[in-house]
């Protein structure tokens, strides 16, 4: 099928095709559940190949342990001769054509004639490690994949095409991953972007996007970023995070978790504050869990990353400007229209700006249950936030009338932390009572005490239960059948547990 190209090869006209995952390889690298990607209208899969051509290619490290993983100069130059033939030898229009899993196997069966006719000495592991990396430059993220595979990584930080960087159990650790250079990089970055109908150059050198599983994907590139493309992704586990899991985690404890089922049940506005990586959405996505399944839910977010498991769901996302700076569609833009959609309940992936405006009002107007998420380190502070994103807008309105407006808003603050020692944690769950004069009073209902750390530098600590009998929202708990569990929570929940895991 594949010969060599001639002078009327033209650049492939990517079609739309499923995406299964590639099988399983002997060798030590395991599939990627994302390589290859999609083949998507637009795909720049043929300038990509106009770059990847100069040897040496860097390529990926095995998966774990990652932290060693250095390659000689010997295997690079070995892989970007075989490439480089690879390159001369395949016709990509023909390649475009075929299901992912087919052009992989094509691929490989070429490599192998090369390495063949180049009588090239390889053990079988490096072969098969030369085949899978040579196919994921091609079809997949390139070095990424092994780091895309493992589901015990959090966050992918890439600074230029030398350094790479991962979140693992809360911390951070170098790998021995790097790219043949910015060029390749930026190729990659290109190839994740255009996926969702976005691009990243020097003319819009920032970027937001996600994968097909839903990691959040973040690009920056030069001449903004000195040293190279920087390119971040979030990754999320491919079994989503239930509240039970948390509580296995120790994020929060059983009768906590009861509560939060009860104010995702009963429709009780809410807002989850924390600071990066605290695990704000991973909450978000679990509170959605317990949405009755009659309700209709709008979803709005700068990159789509929250799944719902709801049947009735309607997913926005903003829109960056065009070439010519017009067309850009933001989240303030978004919750205002969601009014016109009849929604029920209205989910803000991230509150940042003046949308936070449009939200209270939304959860102010019969939306109740409403949720979204936002910056900040304490309920406290999240409520001064919410104030100061409204005054940014240009909304000229005298501070007590905006804190009528949060307080009549907003029932329920949830507070996310990463603690130093990496672990995430729920340390608030603070109720919004009303104003005493020009103040906003609050209440906690669970709050999460650090008691030390362990000889191996682990935190421990406790939840426990203030000791609030009824809620404010416990009307609204009665009203849909929930007050004997929620009581039976708070009950419970009153003497705290002196073996609370930590």
């Amino acid at each position: 099928m594949f010969g060599k190209r001639g002078g009327t090869s033209v650049a492939p006209r990517i079609d739309p095709q499923p995406s299964p995952a590639p099988a399983a390889r002997p060798a030590a690298t395991p599939a990627s559940p994302v390589a290859p990607v999609r083949f998507e209208p637009g795909t720049q899969l043929s300038a990509t190949t106009t770059t990847v051509s100069s040897p040496p290619i860097a390529p990926a490290a095995p998966p774990p342990p990652v932290m060693g993983g250095h390659r000689s100069e010997s295997f690079y130059e070995t892989k970007g001769q075989i490439f480089g033939a690879l390159i001369e030898a395949i016709d990509l229009s023909q390649l475009a054509k075929l299901e992912p899993m087919a052009a992989r196997e094509e691929i490989r069966d070429i490599v192998n004639e090369i390495i063949s006719i180049k009588n090239l000495v390889m053990s079988i592991a490096e072969q098969e490690e030369l085949l899978e990396d040579i196919c994921n430059d091609v079809l997949g993220y390139g070095p990424l994949e092994p780091l895309l595979a493992r589901d015990d990584i959090a966050d992918i930080m890439v600074n230029g095409a030398g350094t790479v960087y991962i979140e693992v159990e809360g911390k951070i650790q170098k790998t021995g991953i790097r790219f043949r250079d910015n060029q390749q990089l930026a190729n990659i970055c290109q190839r994740i972007v255009s996926q969702i109908g976005r691009r990243v150059d020097e003319s819009s050198p920032i970027c937001d996007a996600r994968l097909p599983d839903g990691s959040r994907v973040n690009v920056i590139v030069p001449p903004l970023a000195i040293d190279g493309p920087a390119l971040t992704i979030r990754k999320f586990k491919k079994d989503k995070l239930t509240l039970e899991q948390l509580v296995k985690f120790g994020s929060i404890t059983p009768h906590g978790a009861e509560v939060l089922k009860v104010i995702g049940r009963c429709r009780v506005n809410t807002l989850i504050s924390g600071g990066t990586g605290s695990g704000k959405t991973t909450l978000l996505n679990c509170l959605t869990n317990f949405i009755d399944h009659d309700e209709r839910v709008i979803t709005c977010e700068d990159a789509a990353e929250l799944q719902l498991q709801q049947p009735h769901v309607v997913r926005l996302e903003t829109r960056p400007p065009n070439l010519e700076g017009e067309g850009q569609v933001t989240m303030r833009d978004l919750v205002r229209n969601c009014l016109r959609m009849r929604p029920e309940r209205i989910i803000v992936g991230e509150v940042r700006g003046p949308e936070a405006f449009d939200l209270l009002q939304a959860m102010n107007t019969g939306h109740d249950g409403s949720m979204g998420t936002l910056h900040a380190n304490s309920p406290r502070e999240a409520l001064s936030r919410l104030e100061s994103m409204i005054t940014m807008g240009g909304f000229q309105l005298p501070s007590r009338t905006i804190r009528e407006m949060i307080v009549a808003s907003i029932d329920v603050i949830i507070q996310a932390a990463r603690l130093r020692d990496g672990s995430r944690r729920i340390t608030h769950i603070t109720e919004v009572m009303g104003m005493e004069g020009d103040v906003i009073i609050t209440q906690d209902l669970f709050v999460y005490d650090l008691l030390g750390e362990d000889a191996n530098g682990k935190l421990m600590g406790r939840h426990r239960s203030t000791g609030i009998g009824q809620p404010r929202f416990w009307d609204r708990a009665k009203y849909y059948g929930e007050e004997a569990r929620l009581a039976a929570a708070l009950d419970a929940a009153e003497a705290p547990d002196p073996h609370a895991r930590g």
